[in-house]
């Protein structure tokens, strides 16, 4: 390493079922890999396990591990360790889901992505939550205040997809993934949290 680089952040990438971003998702890992990031991707059952008119599973799990070249976390076992260990500088949940919101406000720790969240949160280091979700302004959105609220918590900035069709959904800019990881890291919530509506 030369004298002004700087050691690669390691970063935790965890993935929930909001199938219709995957491709998204998979755009922003491919853009981030070819930064200063050592990539550990973490996945919840169904994200690793469930095919769907957007993405088969298998595929989909190994097109992330290809483009991390890390092998994935995929059991509430294996997510444990970044507790005790603490070897994340930081961790994103990417889409992170009503369903995982919701659970994770309640202490909840039922899947690998729970689990790695709680056990890097034990660490007092940035946990990142990328939104994804119908419910965002409906019955979520107790959670999303409570979590936005809560130390070491940072939110991508999200806007409404289509405040026409589905009122209450949000959903994050992922393109400002890497840029609010660095406003955290830094201690900072990026700004504005509420950005336009998409097109």
């Amino acid at each position: 390493m030369k004298p002004n680089d700087q050691p690669p952040i390691q970063l935790g990438f965890a993935i929930t079922g909001s199938f219709c971003t995957f491709q998204k998702i998979l755009d922003v890992l491919k853009k981030m890999a070819g930064q200063n990031y050592q990539i550990v991707p973490i996945f919840s059952e169904h994200s690793s396990q469930m095919d769907t008119r957007f993405q088969l599973a298998e595929e989909f799990v190994k097109s992330v591990q290809e483009i991390t070249g890390h092998p994935g976390i995929f059991t509430i076992p294996e997510a444990e360790p970044i507790g005790p260990k603490g070897y994340l500088d930081a961790l994103v949940i990417a889409p992170c889901t009503g369903n995982t919101l919701a659970k994770l406000n309640s202490g909840i720790t039922d899947s690998p992505v729970l689990m790695a969240a709680k056990a890097h949160l034990r660490n007092e280091k940035p946990l990142v939550i990328s939104i994804s979700t119908n419910d965002a302004l409906g019955m979520n959105f107790k959670n999303l205040g409570s979590l936005m609220n809560m130390k070491n918590i940072y939110f991508v900035p999200f806007g409404q997809d289509n405040y026409e069709k589905k009122t209450n959904s949000m959903i994050a800019h992922v393109d400002l993934i890497p840029e609010t990881i660095e406003s955290a890291l830094a201690g900072k919530q990026l700004q504005p949290v509420i950005q336009s509506p998409f097109a």
